[in-house]
């Protein structure tokens, strides 16, 4: 047995305690960040909801001004096509239905069911094919 051999039993020995020091100091450390994790998750989730997204009040008169808002141009137009041409009630029923029909199909692209961004992103995986 050498003086070598003599000096890394004592290395050997003094690590043991370090090593476990080390272990609980690393435990301490994992358990602070989860702590902050979890509120950092909590803050993320209150605050989910992005500025920009209207409240369930203004989507609905939104939707509701869409659709008034059809309607009474198509009147107008209606009307002012049986002024010029004289053609009394029958432009005022075509165009007001015109109306009616852009103002529910404005109202249903305001809510997100149809229109442009309804069909985006990519397509599914065709079965069988």
């Amino acid at each position: 047995m050498s003086g070598d051999d003599a000096r890394e039993g004592r290395e050997a020995g003094s690590k043991a305690p370090a090593d476990g020091d080390l272990s609980a100091r690393l435990k301490a450390l994992d358990a602070q960040l989860d702590r902050h994790r979890d509120a950092a998750a909590e803050r993320v989730r209150a605050s989910d909801r992005p500025a920009s997204d209207p409240s369930a009040i203004g989507r609905a008169f939104r939707m509701s001004s869409e659709f008034v808002a059809g309607v009474v141009a198509g009147g107008g137009i209606g009307w002012l096509f049986d002024y010029a041409l004289g053609t009394s009630p029958g432009g005022l029923i075509v165009f007001l239905l015109l109306g009616f029909a852009a103002g529910v199909f404005n109202v249903v692209r305001a809510a997100g069911t149809s229109g442009p961004a309804a069909g985006a992103g990519p397509k599914p995986p065709s079965e069988g094919r």
